[in-house]
């Protein structure tokens, strides 16, 4: 099925010509539905890029190439690609980084990667209350990041989330959320929701927060990014019985 562009931001004046000493990160995200893609210039954003649906492993990189020649920027003078590693969806997860880390060593470029609870709490507006990252995981629980952006993900039901907060007021911030702030309420929590999805610009402005030299020297020490994921690979069998794999 045709991809349907639902959000799509594009440089007012043509094209800028880099200049010496500039930023320029490219960030991807397909870590929960559908794709975002946006280039970044020093913070500031050229083009952006966000389609909902499915075959991303299809429609990526066409996207990419599309918010490239709006932004007006060729592959050869990006400095950094910015990536999400999940939580989130198995498939766009593995798409998602897969196609970062061939564009990073391609490009020889350095690879940053990012939990998507991170950008969304990053993203949040209401940063008056206590900011819940929630995603669900279609399995009956949510994969979930309490406070700060740098707070490590964990896969929790609403009432083990409920226990966490111990009462807490906050904003849960995610992808259809609805359903989890009601069960929230109806366990006692103060919460409110702010549905959004995750914002490719806020990928890349994340990713370029530690500088370019810093992604360079972890990549070289740790490797390239590696997949975020709280459990094992839920697959269908032939007789249509689920299963979760390691």
């Amino acid at each position: 099925m045709p991809s349907r562009p639902i959000e799509r931001q594009r440089l007012a004046d043509g094209p800028i010509d880099p200049e010496p000493g500039m930023s320029l990160v490219l960030a991807l995200d397909c870590a929960i539905s559908g794709l975002g893609v946006a280039v970044v210039r020093d913070g500031a954003c050229l083009a952006s890029l966000r389609e909902e649906g499915r075959d991303q492993a299809v429609r990526l990189f066409p996207a990419v190439s599309s918010v490239l020649r709006d932004a007006g920027v060729a592959r050869h003078e990006l400095s950094l690609i910015g990536v999400t590693i999940g939580p989130g969806s198995f498939t766009g997860v593995r798409v998602g980084l897969a196609a970062a880390r061939g564009l990073a060593v391609g490009l020889g470029v350095p690879l940053a990667g990012l939990a998507t609870t991170s950008v969304l709490i990053a993203q949040a507006a209401q940063q008056d209350r206590l900011v819940v990252a929630a995603v669900d995981s279609r399995l009956g629980d949510w994969f979930c990041a309490i406070g700060e952006a740098a707070q490590a993900p964990f896969a929790a039901t609403a009432d083990e989330l409920a226990r966490r907060l111990n009462a807490r007021s906050c904003v849960v911030v995610g992808p259809d959320v609805g359903p989890l702030v009601a069960q929230l309420a109806a366990a006692g929590v103060d919460a409110k929701a702010e549905v959004a999805f995750v914002d490719p610009v806020a990928v890349a402005r994340l990713a370029l927060a530690p500088g370019i030299d810093a992604w360079r020297t972890r990549n070289a020490s740790e490797g390239l990014p590696r997949p975020l994921y709280l459990r094992g690979v839920s697959i269908t069998l032939p007789d249509g019985a689920r299963r979760t794999v390691d």
